[in-house]
């Protein structure tokens, strides 16, 4: 690195979270141990000469919508840089806003773009036939994100993150968590957080779960008055230590705030600057009577923990029901079955038998989650229609399930009608996704659409506590068919302002714009059905008391209404395009996108780069936020060196270091042998299709967005009458017909759009083709890339067959680098792996191959006899190869693939 000025800027992570900073040792070379590390003190700031000169956090909360900002200063005390690494998680619910690093007095800036602009700025790196990429890692409720960064001798740097999210409330109260790990004592650490609620706040109150209560007691400082609240930590550097002498910090852990407001008032309508904020979540009344359905998925993938913690949870809220409830539970596996049929009241004897159903029912193996559902919506159906006692009663269907529909209708999109068409509007369905091999956005979509939510149940040991939280959420109702009216001619752009159901502890809240000159004839009028009566209220806005507030807040509180309007209205458009395609879905990107840009939020429709920085390429730091479904640790491309000198608009190449992290491949090559990576198992699938030369088979097929990959076969000669004639796939087409996008690759050209008579290369080309959204690398006599915008990447790698070979003729390899982004309906013989799955492996024994023992495997419900063998991925080396250990599933994948493997016969390459 070039003196003080230098910096190096490493971006690993898709999405900047919240307060993990960590400055770690370089180990010596010749020792292995850190350096230093022998002589340090007793109590030690600072880790390899590097330490966090100060870490703070301040949150502002306005009417339930929260500023934050970080502020974290890093000092490198050493004659040579210093490298370290800067984490910070915050709520998947947030968007960020903002985010500068300032190094000795050069500040460089986020710069929020379209995510196709900003997706351009960075796959340069792909032409040079690197894949620049990040690394997402997510939690529960959190995302992380990380920056590796090298401190230049005797310098400085500081980091500021802004993000906002709009609290929601739940079970009476507002959580704001921060969560905090610095890895090292910081000499000024600090978190202050001031929240002003027009309404008046109610109670608050603040944990450090990492803290001893006694410490805590003295270290968290807590107030609120009228409106006024405020929570202030600043442990000193002996507060934080683990012992007196210990470098080691406490803290680590969530600092949790939580709050609520005065609900003596019904009527709570902000207004600042022709913007409005409606909050509603009336008091004393009335529980509603309800009638509930769980729906439970019973298939051979529930066995084991899964099981007990569904059957010790339902043993729980069974437990919690009123003796004016009505219930009924339904199974479903291979077959459905119900235990009475129809609603019955929660009474102490069919609550007992019901107990006595939960703790003898057995799992069955697939998954007729159609089935399970339709006789879920029977019962509610016919409960209301016949027994008119019942029809005032809140109506909820509660499904959890842990896999796919495998037995009877299995194709989404038509369980998505008939639950639709079932169900009618009539209340409000929800679905819990067991584990993380469960298609959560089908679920969600589903849920949707039927007025309800999903939320994911995590395979930890409180499962069964996250499954009666959940119920806790909706066990309560107060209110159904709730609507919040405003006068037409006053108001536009509301978010929605229509809920089925409205729970104890929660909150309606609707944002919108009033007109000009129309504050005076503006109103919010709510009617909803309540226990036995109607509910009815209308709401005025005092202008007095606005003024008032405006006089306290400020401008503060003009530009958070407004943006808690826009925060609503974007988080919406991104939840109603899952459930639409084709114009209807391109209108409400193109409004979500629209707004992300005006109010500068980081959502899956932008991105932000760091605006000055740039690496050897001319690459940009990119921050983007992952989709709501990310799984952990789950790598999306390769790691990358960003270099940035402070001094200067770009580094030179001797600065660069370029790290690569290893691929997590599908792909399809050879004879051909179809190899699916299982990241979670950290192991890996594999089997053959046996189909004669001239066969078209269906690989990537993405409904939504109409693209597709299929492959032809090729022959080889068999060597005597006995042997296999193995095929290879020797021509693949890759198409877009939204874009009229063509791609055909063969083993002598690369043709784009041929049906148009588009240009033609060979393999002995360099080049890097665009069109509209895909960049297509040709890389000389070696391998193709094609990138589609900024969710997937494939390459194609060329096999040149030597002379005498049995393979007569060069053929192709195909692999999938990332999915990411391609819809949660991709099928295909290798699209339908994008989405996680499981399997267990059990009793392994010599097969007639003594070196290649046999397995029995179950997965996807099914119970298959597997061989461990190895084959060849060339997606990292093109020329020879690398060995990859797997699992063989034999008769053409029978029972790993949906279906059978003919259905994946097409007629045409494109």
């Amino acid at each position: 690195m070039d003196g003080a000025m230098g910096l190096r800027l490493l971006l690993c992570a898709y999405l900047v979270s919240l307060l993990a900073l960590q400055a770690e040792p370089a180990p010596d070379p010749t020792t292995g141990r850190s350096k230093g590390s022998e002589k340090r003190q007793a109590v030690d700031t600072t880790v390899n000469n590097v330490f966090i000169r100060s870490l703070k956090v301040n949150c502002k909360v306005t009417s339930r919508f929260a500023h934050y900002v970080i502020t974290s200063e890093m000092v490198n005390t050493a004659d040579e840089a210093r490298e370290v690494a800067f984490d910070v998680e915050i709520p998947k619910t947030a968007f960020i806003s903002d985010f500068a690093i300032t190094s000795n007095e050069n500040t460089f800036v986020g710069d929020i773009k379209d995510k196709v602009t900003a997706w351009k700025q960075y796959r340069k790196a792909a032409i040079s036939g690197e894949n620049a990429g990040l690394v997402r890692a997510s939690g529960r409720t959190m995302e992380q994100f990380t920056i590796h960064i090298s401190i230049s001798p005797r310098s400085k740097v500081k980091f500021q993150l802004t993000y906002e999210e709009v609290l929601k409330r739940s079970l009476k109260q507002y959580d704001i968590v921060i969560k905090v790990k610095p890895k090292q004592l910081v000499h000024h650490f600090e978190i202050d957080v001031d929240i002003f609620e027009p309404q008046g706040i109610s109670k608050l109150d603040a944990q450090a779960s990492f803290l001893p209560r006694e410490l805590a007691a003295q270290t968290i400082k807590k107030s609120f008055s009228g409106k006024k609240g405020h929570v202030f930590f600043r442990p000193t550097v002996g507060q934080q230590q683990t012992c007196p002498t210990c470098s080691t910090s406490l803290l680590d852990g969530d600092f949790k705030v939580t709050y609520d407001v005065n609900r003596e008032n019904l009527c709570n309508l902000l207004v600042a600057n022709n913007y409005f904020a409606h909050f509603f979540a009336p008091q004393n009344l009335t529980n509603m009577n309800k009638n509930m359905v769980f729906v439970i998925d019973i298939s051979g993938s529930m066995r084991g923990q899964k099981v007990k913690q569904t059957k010790e949870a339902l043993l729980k809220i069974l437990g919690d029901m009123h003796p004016e409830d009505y219930f009924d539970l339904v199974l479903f596996g291979s077959q459905v079955q119900s235990w009475r049929g129809s609603l019955v009241q929660a009474s102490q004897a069919n609550l007992q038998a019901a107990r006595n159903f939960v703790q003898g029912f057995s799992l069955d193996e697939a998954t007729n989650l159609n089935g399970g559902l339709l006789r879920g919506i029977e019962i509610l159906n016919k409960a209301q229609e016949s027994l008119p006692e019942l029809s005032n009663h809140a109506s909820i269907l509660i499904m959890l399930t842990d896999g796919d529909p495998t037995e009877g209708v299995t194709d989404r999109s038509q369980i998505l009608k008939n639950v639709r068409n079932a169900i009618r509007g009539r209340f409000p369905l929800y679905n819990l996704g067991f584990g993380h091999n469960v298609d959560f956005n089908f679920l969600e979509v589903m849920s949707m659409e039927n007025n309800g939510r999903a939320q994911r149940i995590y395979e930890d040991r409180d499962a069964a506590q996250q499954l009666q939280g959940f119920y806790s959420q909706v066990a309560r109702p107060l209110l159904v068919d709730v609507e919040l009216q405003y006068p037409q001619d006053t108001v536009s752009a509301l978010t929605q302002h229509r809920h089925k159901q409205y729970y104890e502890g929660s909150e309606i809240m609707v944002a919108g714009r009033i007109a000009d000159h129309k504050l005076g004839s503006f109103k919010a009028d709510v009617q909803a059905h309540g226990e036995g009566q109607e509910f009815r209220t209308t709401c005025l806005v005092d202008e007095e008391e606005m003024k008032k507030l405006l006089r306290e807040r400020g401008h503060m509180l003009e530009n958070h209404v407004e943006r808690l309007w826009a925060y609503l209205t974007i988080q919406e458009l991104l939840a109603k395009r899952m459930k639409v395609e084709g114009e209807e879905r391109a209108n409400l990107s193109s409004q979500a996108l629209k707004m992300s840009l005006a109010y500068q939020f980081v959502t899956p429709l932008t991105s932000m780069t760091i605006r000055g920085m740039a690496d050897e390429d001319g690459l940009k730091p990119t921050i983007d936020k992952p989709p709501e479904d990310s799984l952990p640790l789950e790598m999306v491309g390769h790691r990358r060196t960003f270099v940035l000198a402070a001094s200067q608009p770009s580094p030179t190449h001797s600065s660069a270091n370029i790290q690569r992290l290893p691929n997590q491949v599908t792909g399809v090559d050879t004879d051909p042998h179809f190899i699916i990576y299982v990241p979670q198992k950290e192991d890996s699938l594999c089997f053959n299709i046996n189909e004669d030369p001239g066969v078209i088979l269906n690989l990537v097929q993405d409904p939504d967005t109409g693209f597709s990959v299929n492959g032809q076969l090729i022959g080889s000669k068999a060597r005597s009458p006995e042997q296999h004639a193995g095929t290879y796939f020797g021509r693949l087409g890759i198409a877009n017909p939204k874009t009229d996008f063509q791609l055909e690759v063969t083993p002598k050209n690369i043709t784009l759009n041929p049906s148009s008579g588009g240009p033609v290369f060979s393999w002995n080309d360099q080049a890097a083709l665009r069109q509209d959204r895909v960049v297509v690398t040709i890389n000389k006599k070696r391998n193709l890339v094609v990138s589609v915008d900024d969710g997937a990447t494939f390459e194609v790698v060329l096999h040149r067959v030597w002379k005498g070979s049995a393979v007569h003729q060069d053929f192709l390899g195909f692999y999938v680098l990332d999915s990411h982004r391609m819809s949660a309906r991709t099928h295909g013989l290798l699209g339908q792996f994008f989405r996680p799955f499981g399997f267990e492996v059990s009793d392994l024994h010599p097969g007639s191959d003594p070196a290649k023992p046999d397995a029995t495997m179950v997965v996807k419900n099914h119970r298959l006899t597997v061989t461990r063998g190895l084959q060849k991925d060339y997606s990292k080396d093109s020329w020879h190869g690398a060995e990859v250990s797997c699992w063989f599933i034999h008769n053409n994948g029978a029972g790993l693939i949906d279906g059978i493997y003919t259905d994946y016969i097409v007629p045409d390459i494109f």
